[in-house]
């Protein structure tokens, strides 16, 4: 029997490579035909594609700071991941996420890699200073969604319902106002993924693979693109939302239902895209068998949501429809669907990181193994889900469901490296699927990965 398992964990070891390989094959494609559309003088729009950048190589303030939050994680993190407290862990989760996401946007340095990221003509801090009534702003929102009018909102806003806009204007109201507050807060929201993500598969799964996902989920390559972004903060809102849901379903509670149903309702007010967070929430609530019932609550908090805007003048759906046609009159109409609908997923070799195509490989393994009941080894059982739960294999399908919803609409072509944050860092959540002597190794992988990046790219956003 242990040769066999040894004969299994070598081929599945193999296939992980394999499937790496494939990703990072698909990434080199998507660079190669971008660069040969250039040449031919059909552009895809996006300077070092499939990524949304600058070749710039360069280190700042950040690099010294960066490499040590890497290295210290790599080293340590799985180690203490496995003996430490429960809620100490979390705590040191998000703060290594914040030093992670802080250290990649300073290699930028303050003002373009934080301060300035948000006050860009494109960007939402523009519009602040012109919110004076906010009801009048909600009322009259999708009057300015639409380009070439005197008083379009700029290409953020615009691109986004006002719960985007909102943020920023309370942050500006409270006193807290400028670029650098506004990086503040995203970093400080997107860190929230670190604690949601882990917290959600423990209380969906097992101790055991929640501890696995706490490394991952830290030192995500997509923090160079949430430090700063206001993606950033959606994913970290969203998670959060998730992670109350579980909780709510898990333990019965409904008013954490409620708080989760209404996070996730306020997420999709902050940009259009995060109804496609169902897929997740749907996972949530089929693992959480034992209080399926608190669901309702969640529907309740998140119909709270969608009552106040909607009592406040802004239709969602007529937003919806005019960002549609905003989309097609700007940059969206010159990308070519042929080449972003496939381009998009290579470009999660680098936003997600090489462990996400290991972990996306055994969860859909696992998934097999559960539909179809081929439980016959015990060794199977243990490697493809029956150890660390079925959330580490199932949180991750319903991620990758949402990414393919995404992809596929057409309505995420390129930028998808921030666009999906809230998506990709879900993928994180099948670490435990990796073996354990394994994930150190893939742990480094994903911080070089970030590194290179943030060194070699002037990233947009």
């Amino acid at each position: 029997m242990m040769a066999v398992l040894v004969r299994l964990r070598r081929d599945t070891g193999r296939a992980d490579l394999i499937a790496v390989l494939v990703a990072v094959g698909l990434f080199a494609v998507a660079a190669a035909v971008g660069g040969l559309l250039y040449l031919l003088g059909r552009p895809v729009h996006a300077s070092a594609a499939p990524l949304f950048a600058h070749w710039r190589p360069h280190v700042g303030l950040g690099t010294p700071l960066a490499v040590a939050v890497a290295v210290l994680v790599c080293w340590r993190g799985p180690a203490l991941a496995a003996r430490l407290p429960w809620r100490w862990l979390l705590v040191l989760s998000y703060a290594t996420a914040v030093a992670w996401t802080l250290s990649l946007a300073l290699i930028d340095g303050w003002r373009r890699g934080i301060a300035g990221r948000l006050t860009t003509r494109h960007e939402y801090l523009h519009e602040v200073p012109g919110v004076t009534d906010i009801s009048a702003m909600l009322s009259a929102f999708t009057t300015r969604i639409l380009d070439f009018q005197p008083d379009s909102w700029t290409t953020h806003v615009a691109g986004h319902p006002p719960g985007a806009l909102l943020v920023f204007v309370w942050l500006d109201r409270v006193g807290l106002s400028g670029g650098g507050w506004a990086g503040a807060l995203c970093i400080l929201m997107a860190a929230l993924t670190a604690v949601a993500v882990p917290h959600t598969v423990q209380l969906l799964g097992t101790d055991d693979a929640a501890r696995a996902v706490l490394p991952f989920a830290a030192l995500f390559p997509g923090a160079v693109w949430s430090g700063v972004s206001a993606d950033g903060l959606f994913a970290g809102v969203s998670a959060t939302g998730v992670a109350l849901l579980a909780y709510g379903v898990t333990r019965g509670s409904a008013l954490g239902a409620l708080a989760g149903g209404a996070l996730l309702g306020f997420g999709c007010y902050l940009s259009y895209g995060l109804v496609l967070m169902v897929p997740i929430a749907l996972a949530v609530v089929f693992l959480g068998h034992r209080h399926r019932p608190a669901a309702w609550w969640a529907l309740g908090g998140a119909a709270l949501v969608v009552g106040a805007f909607t009592a406040a003048g802004f239709d969602w759906l007529a937003g919806y429809h005019l960002v549609i046609e905003r989309y097609y009159q700007g940059i969206a109409s010159r990308r070519g669907y042929g080449y972003w609908v496939w381009a998009n997923l290579a470009i999660l070799t680098v936003a997600a990181g090489p462990a996400a195509a290991v972990v996306l490989r055994r969860a859909a393994v696992a998934g097999w193994q559960a539909i179809s009941s081929l439980r016959r080894r015990a060794g199977i059982i243990e490697l493809y889900g029956g150890g660390p739960g079925y959330a580490a294999w199932l949180l991750p399908l319903a991620a990758a469901a949402a990414i393919v919803a995404a992809d596929l609409s057409g309505y995420s072509k390129a930028e998808v490296e921030r666009i999906w944050l809230p998506f990709t860092w879900w993928l994180m959540a099948g670490a435990a699927l990796i073996p354990s002597t394994g994930r150190r190794t893939w742990l480094t992988a994903q911080a070089a990965v970030a590194l290179t990046v943030n060194h070699l790219l002037l990233t947009a956003w």
